[in-house]
């Protein structure tokens, strides 16, 4: 019961004072809603980032073909100290490149394991005329498993099928802005019309069997390309473009896309010795498997650093509102001088008077940290809104908020209510 009566006389003593309570409270307010917006805004950062990385396939295998590192000869030995470059890498071709024969062994070794590769090839930019009107493209040569990490949102016909991979059909996809220039919009006219693509040095015909929405590319918030004659790409299967080439294809790079349950760090080890006696001996390149997980752990992990170091930052304001609490709990007790006395006189105990101020000082806090925490957390999903992130208040961030904002009222207010337990009940009752 003394706990609930310290904490009616100290909301009626806010209420007494209300503009002095609330001008004690500002500090705290604004250092709580500081540090609550910065963490709210933090971890939807982090959060959007964590998954735009895992789905651009973070779990995914990736494995390139990379030049060795090899001793430079003609360095010089100074005193003990190698002058000169300390290593020049070696040249490969695409001799060393992954094989179709590899990434087939491949899938069937670890068929429990992979659901899909992602190949693809760029045959070569090029131009497709019809009529007076010319349309640029990038030819790619793709298998099933580039459409699994590459999304395409289809807009007309259909997507490239098992058969058509299977047996290299000349058959291909193009973009609604390569419909637009060359068969003025009409998707019905284009799916069907067989065209020729000179790309490069290599001229052959497709037919177009779907239509996809092209996704507008960014570079420095400035779109790349205008209007329809942005380069857009043209996708056939694999075998195709092989045949395209009159040559075989190889890979310097591939994406293996794990199946779902499979550990992707297991199946990183499970490639790279599937690989080792392919590579062992070859003087000019290696192999290297990865996936991405330790690259989002790493960015996961810089952006709660910062969020934590400018949050503490911000929390400075929190020890100058705890300094004010200070100042205005002393200015109480002087105030209360005569009150503290007669209570003493009743045979109040030191211990009450203490735990009165207290109280009254971790009220005042508390008070002050939920108006932070509501104006944070308006602020922080505001301000991820602007950013275009979805908002993410802190819930732990929050609790511990108003924790730490009792805290700084128990420690800042201990002072002047230790002050006001010690006072001579004689000398108390005497001041005016």
């Amino acid at each position: 019961m003394l706990l609930v009566e310290n904490i009616i006389l100290a909301i009626n003593s806010l209420l007494s004072n209300k503009m002095r309570a609330l001008l004690t409270m500002l500090g705290i307010i604004i250092g709580i809603g500081s540090v609550i917006a910065i963490v709210t805004v933090g971890d939807s950062l982090t959060l959007s980032v964590s998954e735009n990385m895992q789905s651009m396939g973070a779990n995914d295998v990736y494995v390139t073909v990379s030049p060795k590192e090899s001793s430079d000869e003609e360095s010089k030995v100074i005193d003990g100290a190698k002058f000169g470059n300390l290593g020049t890498s070696a040249e490969i071709s695409e001799d060393d490149y992954i094989t179709s024969e590899m990434v087939k062994e491949l899938c069937d070794k670890y068929s429990n394991d992979i659901h899909a590769i992602n190949l693809q090839y760029i045959v070569g930019n090029g131009q497709v005329q019809n009529s007076n009107n010319t349309a640029n493209i990038n030819l790619y040569g793709v298998t099933p498993g580039y459409f699994i990490t590459n999304e395409l949102t289809m807009l007309g016909g259909h997507m490239l099928t098992g058969n058509d991979f299977e047996e290299g059909k000349r058959v291909a996809i193009v973009s609604d802005r390569f419909v637009n220039k060359l068969f003025g919009g009409d998707f019905d006219t284009a799916i069907g019309t067989e065209v020729s693509v000179d790309a490069g040095d290599k001229v052959g015909n497709v037919t177009i069997v779907g239509v996809y929405k092209y996704q507008e590319n960014y570079m420095m918030g400035m779109p790349m390309g205008s209007g329809d004659d942005v380069t857009t790409d043209m996708y056939i299967p694999l075998k195709s473009a092989s045949a395209f080439k009159q040559q075989e294809i190889k890979f310097e790079y591939i994406q293996i896309i794990a199946k779902v349950g499979v550990n992707s760090d297991q199946l990183v080890t499970k490639v790279k010795n599937f690989f080792d006696p392919y590579y062992r001996t070859n003087r000019n390149c290696e192999i290297s498997a990865f996936t991405m997980n330790s690259m989002v752990s790493m960015l996961t992990d810089m952006l709660s650093t910062i969020t934590l170091a400018i949050s503490i930052v911000a929390g400075i304001a929190l020890i100058v509102g705890g300094i004010g609490v200070m100042n205005i709990m002393l200015v109480s007790v002087t105030e209360r001088t005569r009150e503290i006395g007669t209570r003493k006189a009743l045979g109040a105990k030191n211990s009450s008077i203490r735990t009165q101020f207290i109280v009254e000082a971790m009220i005042i806090c508390l008070i002050g940290g939920m108006i932070g925490v509501a104006l944070g957390v308006i602020g922080g999903m505001g301000a991820s809104n602007l950013l275009g992130y979805p908002a993410k208040p802190s819930i732990s961030g929050i609790v511990t908020s108003l924790i730490f904002s009792m805290s700084i009222g128990v420690f800042f207010g201990y002072y002047p209510a230790n002050k006001a337990s010690k006072m001579n009940p004689i000398d108390a009752l005497r001041y005016e």
